[in-house]
């Protein structure tokens, strides 16, 4: 600091100035992906490991095999070392499970039929295998879930037709009510909400009904389930319908439905890369395209004192031999009105070689297409709870994931090809789960094509916060058994610091085309709204607030490596000042580090001089680190001058600059 830019009176008055220190904030990233260590079963692309459930008794994972129509149990109380310890064999009860959940200690199994359009069961095991119960749900249960209050099972049974149509099982959602205890469960306990109901009913045109014969409720299928914080609702993802059920668990029946609507790729925040040709340039830009939303999974997290809808907007195509309802542009008529340029559309390197949806868009029944409906929408989505969007991802993932992994953007799970997976769904956002971290609602998000995890803190539902995404595939090499690092992310497991074998947040991420599952730290908390830093080789476990001002001296994120004694930390530091965020707007921080013990008078002044704030601090000097904030909101933007100075003539200045 430069003798011109203070007064002569101010000056005289402060004549002995020492060293200053001005810092701006930095923003703490309290919440960070740490691979800690990952689980293999040493098997592509067969479905090892699909979803998983955790038992925080034993410490144990239990995860979906479909290679093996087994489930697999692993211990993680170590998670760096996961160990595999035995396997359920579900043969004797059916096909294969497709999910899993823990519910007072049992084990449930959602277990699709030999016979895929028969009706399955949920079977139930103690935590070392042993056979419990089951009870019969309804055809293809894919997804399986508790009540928060633990009183529910529920399983969306998704009711797929045979290849033909011949045979197309109602959808269904299955409602266990498991007061009574598991293993006193019959079948009278077993509760079953279809759509007979839309049978009859109008539903909006928005919702997606195309199979060859079948009627509304045949059609609908159940995909995943999120059921609210008090346990009365679930709302249920059918993909397929690009629509969302809201159930009454009390009631046990269909409240509503809800069309999700379709996503407007001609507007600038939607933009897409739409083609697999011409791989040396991506092209994320505007096209003449709808994209129906179609999420697999969902989430129902209490955001301030209210439910929100968290979808991953997968996307999925109809593909039986009766009827196969995806075509390339380039294969369809285009009206000429609605698509004058339909011929440089048509190219490969345009959006020729996108998949769309054959059975929509001839909205005049003419025999051409008006408008073009994609499948899936290449993005996350907040609703409320009656199906109005909130918020919608935009471009983010690909224009993410082409910064980061430019040479194989867009790869498929299974070739490293660049561009491979634009002409169908893109990076296809398939699994999440949602968790409040240090008192932050966060979103953890699984990309099936590209892998990954993207991180969104979603406190502010209008405009969420992108965080980090983390990849652990290898690129450089092809896909294969036991290479190529994690591919497929499918099943998300977010496991509270609470009963976690590590006393702190997990998550789990289960890979079914690696045959993998991951275990992650998720952030740096160390207590209730604390979080660990290091600071001149010491470890603290702070309130966000004080690891914040560790932060702006120096300090850094997480454990120390290498610790020392308080005593020794101290030793030798200088006394400085520190203030954040500088320029600022509203407030400003003021962090004194190891202030001697006395009374100390703050003050601001203007370019003139004039003090136009001040304030006595008095310390005991035993704190390392102290703090106050000052409310600059009425002050004009400019330049400002802080001093801080004891009645022993230690002193210390700075500069502020306020903006509006």
């Amino acid at each position: 600091m430069t003798n011109q830019f203070l007064p002569a009176a101010y000056l005289k008055k402060f004549a002995a100035i020492i060293c200053i220190v001005v810092s701006v904030q930095t923003q703490a990233q309290f919440v960070d992906l740490r691979l800690l260590g990952t689980y293999s079963t040493s098997i592509f692309d067969e479905g090892a490991t699909e979803i998983a459930a955790y038992d925080a008794a034993t410490q144990r994972i239990y995860s979906v095999n479909a290679n093996s129509s087994s489930l697999d149990v692993i211990d993680i109380s170590d998670p760096s070392l996961p160990s595999y310890l035995f396997s359920i064999d579900l043969t004797p009860y059916g096909n294969q499970a497709n999910s899993v959940v823990i519910n007072a200690g049992y084990v449930a199994a959602a277990v699709e039929a030999d016979d895929k359009q028969a009706n399955g069961s949920v079977v139930f095991f103690d935590a070392d295998g042993n056979y419990i119960n089951q009870v019969e749900v309804g055809a293809l249960p894919d997804m399986i879930t508790n009540s928060p209050n633990g009183r529910y099972i529920l399983v969306a049974n998704e009711g797929e037709p045979n290849s033909d149509y011949s045979v197309d099982p109602l959808g269904t959602v299955s409602i266990i009510d498991v007061i009574g205890g598991i293993p006193a469960l019959t079948q009278g306990d077993v509760y079953s909400v279809d759509f007979t109901a839309y049978d009859i009913l109008p539903i909006d045109a928005a919702i997606k009904i195309n199979g060859p014969g079948s009627s509304v409720s045949q059609d609908l299928e159940p995909e995943y389930i999120a059921v609210s914080y008090n346990s009365r609702k679930a709302y249920v993802t059918l993909q397929e319908n690009n629509a969302i059920a809201e159930i009454s668990i009390q009631q046990k029946k269909v409240l509503n439905l809800y069309p999700l609507g379709y996503k407007d790729h001609s507007l600038t925040e939607n933009a897409l890369d739409a083609s697999d040709k011409n791989s040396s340039i991506v092209n994320i830009t505007t096209q003449p395209v709808f994209g129906m939303y179609q999420p697999d999974a969902i989430a129902a997290p209490k955001i301030g004192n209210q439910t929100y809808l968290i979808t991953a907007n997968e996307g999925d195509v109809r593909e039986y031999d009766a009827l196969e309802e995806a075509s390339r542009i380039s294969s369809l008529d285009l009206d000429d009105t609605a698509f004058p340029d339909e011929a440089t559309l048509k190219s490969d390197n345009v959006i020729g070689r996108l998949n769309v949806c054959n059975t929509l868009g001839d909205t005049d029944n003419d025999g051409d297409y008006d408008a073009l409906y994609a499948f899936g929408a290449r993005s996350f989505s907040i609703w409320n709870t009656t199906g109005g969007l909130v918020y919608d991802s935009g471009d983010d993932i690909e224009q993410i994931t082409n910064t980061q992994y430019p040479a194989n953007f867009n790869a498929s799970n299974t070739s490293n090809t660049k561009k491979g997976r634009s002409d169908d769904k893109g990076p296809e956002p398939e699994g999440l789960t949602t968790a409040k971290i240090l008192g932050d609602t966060y979103l953890f998000l699984g990309l099936e094509r590209m892998g990954g995890v993207m991180i969104y803190n979603i406190t502010d539902v209008n405009s969420p916060e992108f965080i980090e995404y983390e990849n652990n595939r290898d690129f450089s090499v092809t896909p294969d058994e036991g290479v190529g690092g994690d591919l497929g992310p499918e099943g998300f497991l977010f496991i509270p610091a609470t009963s976690s074998p590590t006393g702190k947040n997990l998550l789990a991420v289960s890979n079914e085309i690696s045959g993998t599952i991951s275990f992650y730290a998720t952030d740096y908390s160390c207590g209730f709204n604390k979080v660990s830093v290091c600071y001149d080789g010491v470890s603290y476990c702070l309130p966000v607030a004080a690891a914040e001002d560790f932060l702006a001296l120096g300090g850094t994120v997480g454990e120390c490596t290498d610790l020392k004694t308080a005593e020794d930390a101290v030793t030798n530091i200088d006394a400085n000042i520190v203030v954040y965020p500088n320029p600022a707007k509203d407030h400003v921080k003021i962090i004194f580090h190891a202030l001697e013990a006395g009374n100390w008078n703050i003050e601001l002044m203007d370019v003139t001089g004039k003090i136009i704030y001040n304030q006595q601090y008095a310390t005991d000097g035993t704190h390392l680190v102290e703090s106050i904030a000052l409310d600059v909101q009425t002050f004009s933007a400019g330049t400002y001058f802080y001093a801080m100075y004891n009645d022993a003539g230690k002193m210390f200045t700075g500069k502020l600059m306020i903006q509006k």
